[in-house]
Parts: structure tokens; sequence; C-alpha cells
């Protein structure tokens, strides 16, 4: 394969092919008979002298390569040239103080071009050819930049080299979507002078900034401008935070739901026996499990045994005919001084103090004589086990914008429900919704023709209701 290769460049002669195990050696030499000089041009058939270059090759059916090619060194004749003497390259097969045949260093741009550094020379690896990740860079960076045709459609937009302090103007090619170029600065001349070197611009997209709609007048007075849709938007969604500032008393939602939840764990709370307790639930389940191998004919002696329990214990479970008579002693309720503030506690707790210290210092000034520990343990194992009934906090203006300019389909079930709730408690933002989903319709499906009917209906809108929406 090698042979073949070398034998299709012009001016290069096999001279033999070695084959010794897993190397294949090829010597060659060139032939042309004369050689242009790099320098000035000039043809030269004077030869100063000869030396070998082994420049790296692909491997060929899994074997190494190694060429060994005799280059020659030229007089250059023309005396006003600096160069003395130049040596030949061999077009497609070297390069000047390349050590890589084009067609190995092709593959490894190809390579780093599509996977980079570390990945790239990972790849080199299987290809017997390792190189180092700089190494693919290098190659990579080595490349000439791609020809860039002339814009016709131009995107004006600036960017940030320090956010907050310094800007620059990006330009892009709107077609493409490739960036074109960057200015230093965000200044009307820069971007003025900018465009007047380029005449074949016929369209400008850009915001609204002044010193953009300066430049561009002044550099290209021909071209349309005109905003892109991403600035239509974004405007459109300032306006509409605007109109949902407006109307953030219709953003809390009624009271009734609340109350509802408070009433339903009430059932539970006045169960006679605890239950979710880790201890409660283990003795329930012994309960069943012996009263039913009792009912199915098993002594209790046979059913110690199989449980591995005394012989007591299976009595005493045995004679609680109900599940009441296990609950003794530690479940009992037993009669406390805090009994007494109890009612006045759970009080507090629904009226939002969660704090144990706060709520021992009111009991204690209305004769409380105990200290803080009986507090902070009713407080830890009774109180804090109840939902606190809290007042939903409303969305803020810019959540609810965030869900007014996102499509329907795309919304959480969540944010979905919220904003329904939202809607159905002011009228003004349901309208402000309708205008901005039809406009969302109208860009995402370039229907600029019904731009005009839009605006009317959003001017309408806003000398009736008061409120900014376009």
């Amino acid at each position: 394969m090698d042979e073949l290769l070398f034998s299709s460049v012009e001016g290069v002669l096999v001279e033999s092919v070695e084959v010794t195990g897993t190397v294949l050696r090829v010597d060659a030499r060139t032939t042309a008979g004369q050689v242009a000089c790099p320098g000035c041009g000039c043809w030269s058939g004077r030869v100063h002298g000869s030396y070998l270059r082994f420049p790296h090759d692909l491997p060929t059916a899994g074997k190494f390569v190694v060429v060994s090619l005799r280059v020659r060194r030229f007089v250059c004749e023309e005396e006003s040239c600096e160069r003395k003497t130049f040596a030949e390259q061999v077009p497609g097969l070297t390069l000047r103080f390349g050590r890589r045949t084009e067609r190995l260093r092709a593959t490894l741009v190809s390579v780093g071009l599509a996977l980079a550094g570390r990945a790239g020379a990972r790849m080199t690896d299987a290809f017997k050819v390792p190189v180092s990740r700089n190494t693919l860079l290098r190659l990579v960076a080595s490349l000439p930049d791609p020809a860039i045709a002339a814009p016709r459609v131009v995107g004006v937009d600036e960017y940030a080299q320090r956010k907050g302090r310094v800007y620059g103007t990006v330009l892009i090619d709107v077609e493409t979507r490739r960036p074109v170029d960057l200015l230093p600065d965000r200044e009307a001349d820069t971007l003025a002078a900018w465009l007047a070197e380029r005449p074949g611009i016929e369209i400008i997209c850009r915001d609204r900034a002044l010193f953009f709609a300066e430049g561009a007048t002044r550099g290209a007075p021909q071209p349309f401008q005109v905003a892109d849709r991403w600035h239509l938007w974004h405007n459109l969604g300032e306006a509409a935070e605007k109109c949902v500032y407006r109307h953030c008393s219709c953003l809390r939602p009624m009271p009734t739901q609340p109350e509802e939840l408070q009433e339903e764990p009430e059932p539970t709370a006045l169960s006679p026996w605890p239950t979710g307790h880790r201890f409660a639930e283990r003795t329930r389940a012994k309960h069943a499990t012996i009263h039913a191998l009792l009912a199915a004919g098993h002594s209790k002696r046979s059913v110690a045994r199989q449980l591995g329990m005394t012989l007591n214990t299976i009595l005493r479970f045995s004679r609680a005919t109900t599940l009441e008579e296990m609950f003794t002693g530690q479940w009992q309720n037993r009669a406390t001084t805090l009994d007494t503030y109890k009612p006045y506690l759970d009080q507090r707790w629904q009226e939002g103090c969660t704090n144990a210290w706060k709520l021992w210092e009111e009991i204690k000034k209305q004769g409380y004589p105990h200290g803080y520990a009986g507090v902070r343990d009713y407080v830890s194992r009774n109180l804090r086990s109840k939902p606190q009934p809290v007042d939903p906090r409303p969305p803020s203006a810019r959540a609810v914008t965030r869900w007014l300019l996102t499509h329907p389909d795309a919304l959480p079930e969540g944010d979905r429900l919220q904003l329904k709730a939202v809607l159905a408690n002011c009228p003004e933002l349901t309208t402000l919704s309708e205008h901005v989903r039809s406009f969302g319709h109208m860009v995402a499906h370039l229907q600029g023709h019904q731009l005009p009917t839009w605006i009317e209906a959003a001017i309408s809108t806003t000398e009736r209701d008061c409120c900014m929406i376009g």
C-alpha cells in the first residue's frame, strides 16, 4: 500500500520495500530535475547535496512504517535571492520542517477536530501513532481560518468583557448563525466605521440601544434596521412584568384551602391508642399472630416455641382480648401539671409561635411551676408533628411573568395550577395572558402581517385597563 502511495507521488521513486516482523521499511528518493526556489521562485537544477528524511506515516496492515526519503539541496542561481541553498519539498508528501507525511498529518487534524485534546490523544493510541493532546491542539490551531463570505443580514448586540464595567459589540451573520467580528467597545463611531467597510449588508438586526441605532444609521443608511425575535420577546417580557406588578394584590390566593386542610387530621389525633410508633406496630403484629395461632388450635407452649417467646409473654397477649389492653403503662396518658396549660400551648402554636422557650416563659407568668424541659418535650413530641397553618406565600411578579412567557405545554404541573389560580383572581392578567400567547404564536409562526392588529388590540386594552402590555 505504501509502495503504491509513494509511486503515485510525482518526483518520487521507490527503491525498495522491506518487511521485517512488525516493521515495513520503504526506501525512496526524489527524481525531479529542477526545483523552484521558495524565496524568489526561480528554477534551479544545480544540486548542492542530499540528506535523508524520516517522516512518520500511518501504519499499514498493522505494521509500523519507516520511511527513508532521500531529498536534495539545491543552489539558488539568482544572485539577488537571499537564499543561497534550499531543500526540495515533495508536494503532497512533505512540508518544510515537517516530521510527518501529509497523510498522517491530515489524519491527526481530523481526529483533533472531531475529539479535541484528551479524547483525540486516546484515539491516536488505537491508530498506533500516539501523540499528546497538545500536539493535536497545535495541529488544529495551525489550520488556516476558513473563508468567510460577506454577510447579508448582520446581527448587532453587546457582550461583556467584564460584566458591569467593560462591554463590546459582537457582529453575527444571522443567516449562518456564526460570529463575524468583535468590536472593542459599543460606540456608534466604531460600529459605523465597521459597517461602512462592508457595503453588501442589506439588513441590520439590532436592539433598541441608541448607540447601535446611531451607528447603523451613519455607517449603513441603505439597509433595513429591524429587531430580532429575542429582543422583541425580551421587551414584551419587561412590559408584562410591569403589568403584573400593578396587580400584585391579585396574586395572593383565597384562604379557604388552608382551613380545610386543618380539619382533616382531627380524627386520627383522637385515636385511643398510638399509631405510627414502631413499638406500637410491633405489639399489634405480635397480638394478631398469637391470637391467629391460638385460634388455629395450637397450645400456648407450642406458640411460645414457634415464636421464640416466653410462656408468660404468650399468656399476657392471650388474656388481652382487645388490642387496647396492651397499651398500658408508658402508653397511658398520665395526668401532669402541664395538662392545664396544654390548650393555651396548642392555641399559641396554631397562631405561629413555635419557640418552646418563649412558650415556657408565657405559661410561667400564668403560674406554671416547673422548668423548661417539660414544655420542650411536649412541643417536640406533640406539636411539631402537627401541620402549622401558615398562609401560603404568594408568587412573585417575576415568577408570574415567567409563567406567562413560557409555552403552556412546557409549564410544570405545579406552576400551571398556580398560574390558573392567579388568572382566576384577576381579569386584567387574564387579558394580558391572551395578548402574550397571541404574540408568541405570531412570532413563532412568522405571522408578521398580524402585528398591526395585535398592536391595536393591545392599545385598546391599555386604555381600558390602564395596564402597560405593549
